[in-house]
């Protein structure tokens, strides 16, 4: 498996405590959250590589067995919402250790709540395995927006060691 990214300069680590106070997803009309299916593989990439624009995961080919092969990967915990037309407008990627690998919501469609509704569904989603808690990396610089939500969610700074 291949050494993570070491950390960007602007780059932090954030966690939210899984405690009774969790809130459930309240999901936008016309919108609907369901699991992944292996058919969702090839649209998870495109709204990936659409959302964050930077070739990091590099081609379907090359993403797709370096996720489904990772020991992290379950595809129980990619969380996916799909608009009244039958289209990924979100996803929320995560892996088996309580980690938020990437949570992603078509431009189109931001503004309306689907990110932190899919965030709240994580958190239940690790508590009811067990988990004390769940963490993410984020770049407060290139996603100012995200970290807004993160903290509006309760999320707090944590070192990078966890």
């Amino acid at each position: 498996m291949p050494e993570p990214r070491p950390p960007a300069p602007d780059d932090i680590r954030l966690r939210k405590i899984l405690d009774d106070t969790l809130l459930p997803p309240r999901w936008p009309e016309g919108f609907v959250m369901r699991g992944f299916a292996a058919a969702d593989a090839v649209p998870l990439h495109a709204l990936l590589t659409e959302v964050f624009d930077d070739g990091a995961d590099g081609p379907f080919e090359e993403w797709w067995p370096r996720i489904s092969d990772d020991a992290e990967f379950d595809p129980a915990l990619c969380f996916l919402v799909i608009d009244g037309k039958g289209r990924l407008t979100a996803a929320a990627l995560c892996w088996a250790t309580a980690f938020v690998k990437d949570l992603a919501v078509h431009p189109e469609a931001r503004g309306l709540g689907i990110g932190e509704a899919l965030m709240r569904h994580a958190f239940l989603a690790f508590r009811d395995r067990g988990a004390s808690h769940v963490d993410l990396k984020t770049n407060t610089v290139e996603n100012a927006a995200a970290v807004r939500l993160y903290e509006r969610l309760g999320m707090i700074p944590v070192a990078w060691e966890g």
